[in-house]
């Protein structure tokens, strides 16, 4: 199968820019694998500590370097939907490590919140940085140079591009990353936001609202939109670090324990002790980062990941940009539609094909690249089967040729839509990105004038007055990763909708974050350079005339630039966001982190 020549330039840029840093770190791989896990080697009290807590067995296992041994970095808790199913994980990865011949053990616990818990409250200025984190108590877990392969089990939203930074860090390890699958459809998901745009207008209660939530978000499993979590499934599973067809199988069941039970063998089999070595440095390289890319598009994936993947990437040694991001949505067609840019779930879209259904269009078709080393082996082509039981054997079949239902996922000779609706936009405001596969065609050019916040309940204090009866641009500013960690203004989609509907032109500019859940309304996000660091959006006053299109990827002021550039940059005073809910701790974090067109990184 051969890719498309715009596909493979980019990729052929990736690379090119990347030659030196990608160099470097498959040298420091190389010598890391060389040096090996050698447990023997290890001083008596060194390895006595390490399997103190194991059973005779495991101990005389570990004593050697026979016996390869499987690490487990769990993100597992039971107050979140999607880790709650990972308690059971280790028990039944460490019974099937036995019989496959190996040892497991849980190297090491990540934290895991959830941006659905803290919408608008003051954790969630903590929520782009715990994926840092994330990486840090990972690598701390696997700082014991104890085990010769990885299973990492994680789900929403920083956790996998932590994990993934993580496994790259240490790349001489192989890495399979389980999931555990989204719960049951609830509540259908425009039923909710309605229920939510009603109680923003005063005509429901919060009684009406809770039960509605409740019911949509009602069991364990990852939430069943197409925001950032099940993006992070797609991601893995077309990037080559799940098993074919493991991202969307719901908890519970004996399929994913299957899975899971599969995914461990496979773990153990691909160590520096067999004959399948497959670090997983080697997994992710350019090719596997463009394909990540084009998946995104196809879907209509989640903004989270113009910083995530620029994050994952950097970690293998390689520099994506937005302009890439950019080049490959203005090709790469639509194939899915999912809530927010859809009616259905993620159940409906993989009852409908799912994941292989959608990698094996896009290669036939010349999206995706073929020749890259996965978990599963050599090729891409293997991710267009799907599991299934053949009495009580795990196989993985042909998916179907057709679609169960064109309306969710289609043919990619049939898109519904020529791009991914992910793009730049670019102008005398600095750079940002939006998503617009939700967003009706009337609403992507905007020409209005700003209204500027400095937070997002500002807005919402504002609608709530009546004060915003005409066209606006709303500038939500000082939301950055600088000033106070790049909170999600997910909370800002209900009033905007509101207002959207009444007949307003409305957009959003800001350089804080929407999530993979950002819908109908065209919102500008990830601004940078933001306004802590005194760009153009510090220097936006109300009444300013701003124009947005998202065809042609502009974002400007209107007017005279040299004098707007000229303006004073506006300051805030952010001191008391900068205390309690823990947001004391993560002052190092706000000096270090990067801008968002780099990742919004502390590493980089």
């Amino acid at each position: 199968m051969t890719v498309k020549s715009a596909i493979k330039d980019v990729t052929d840029r990736i690379a090119a820019r990347s030659e030196i840093s990608r160099r470097d770190y498959l040298d420091r791989l190389d010598k890391a694998r060389a040096k090996g896990v050698h447990r023997a080697a290890l001083s008596c009290g060194n390895l006595a500590h390490g399997f103190a807590a194991c059973g005779p067995r495991d101990k005389a296992a570990l004593a050697g370097d026979v016996i390869p041994n499987l690490g487990i970095i769990t993100s597992y808790n039971d107050m979140l939907s999607a880790h709650q199913p990972y308690e059971t994980y280790p028990a039944l990865i460490k019974q099937a490590a036995r019989e496959a011949g190996g040892i497991a053990q849980v190297a090491g616990g990540v934290p895991a919140m959830c941006d659905g818990v803290t919408q608008g409250q003051d954790g969630m200025d903590l929520s782009l940085f715990s994926r840092d984190v994330i990486a840090m108590a990972a690598a701390v877990g696997l700082s014991h140079n104890m085990f010769d392969s990885v299973v990492y089990l994680g789900i929403c939203d920083k956790i996998v591009p932590g994990l993934v930074i993580a496994a790259l860090t240490f790349g001489h390890l192989p890495a399979v990353f389980i999931p555990a699958g989204p719960m049951t459809t609830g509540l259908p998901n425009d039923e909710k936001a309605r229920v939510r745009q009603l109680f923003m207008e005063g005509k429901v209660g919060r009684a009406e609202l809770l039960e509605a939530e409740s019911k949509s978000y009602h069991g364990p499993g990852t939430c069943t939109f197409y925001g950032t979590a099940n993006s992070n499934q797609m991601l893995m599973e077309i990037m080559g670090l799940h098993l074919p067809g493991a991202s969307f199988v719901n908890p519970g069941t004996p399929l994913r324990d299957a899975l899971t039970k599969a995914a461990t063998r496979r773990a153990l089999a691909i160590t520096a002790q067999g004959n399948d070595y497959t670090p997983a440095g080697r997994v992710i390289d350019e090719k596997a980062i463009v394909n990540g890319l084009v998946g995104l598009h196809a879907t209509g994936g989640s903004t989270n990941h113009t910083m995530h993947l620029i994050a994952m990437a950097r970690a293998a040694g390689l520099h994506v940009t937005w302009d890439d991001m950019s080049a490959l949505s203005d090709i790469v067609p639509l194939l899915a539609r999912v809530y927010p840019n859809g009616l259905a779930d993620v159940n409906h879209f993989h009852a409908a094909g799912g994941m292989g259904f959608l990698i094996r269009e896009l290669l036939d078709a010349g999206y995706l690249h073929d020749d890259v080393t996965t978990v599963w082996g050599k090729g891409l082509e293997a991710y267009t089967k799907e599991p299934r039981f053949i009495g009580e054997e795990l196989t993985f079949e042909p998916v179907p040729a057709e679609s169960g239902n064109p309306k969710v996922l289609t043919k990619a000779s049939a898109p519904f839509s020529a791009n991914g609706g992910l793009k730049l936009l670019s102008g005398n405001l600095g750079k940002s990105v939006i998503k617009i596969s939700a967003v009706k065609p009337e609403n992507h050019v905007i020409e209005a004038p700003a209204r500027v916040f400095h937070t997002q309940q500002g807005l919402i204090d504002a609608f709530k007055a009546g004060e915003l009866t005409s066209d606006f641009i709303a500038v939500v500013r000082f939301q950055g990763p600088k000033a106070i960690g790049m909170p999600e203004l997910h909370k800002l989609t209900p009033t905007l909708g509101v207002l959207q509907d009444r007949g307003l032109k409305v957009a959003l500019v800001t350089d804080g974050r929407m999530s993979g859940a950002s819908g109908k309304v065209p919102a500008a996000i990830h601004l940078t350079p933001e306004a802590a660091d005194g760009g153009p959006i510090s220097k936006i006053r109300d009444g300013d005339m701003l124009r947005l299109d998202a065809g042609k990827g502009i974002l400007e002021y209107l007017g005279d630039e040299h004098a707007f550039l000229a303006r004073t940059p506006a300051s805030e005073n952010l001191e008391h966001e900068h205390y309690g809910t823990g947001r004391e701790l993560f002052a190092g974090f706000r000096h270090f982190v990067g801008a968002a067109d780099k990742g919004a990184s502390v590493f980089a």
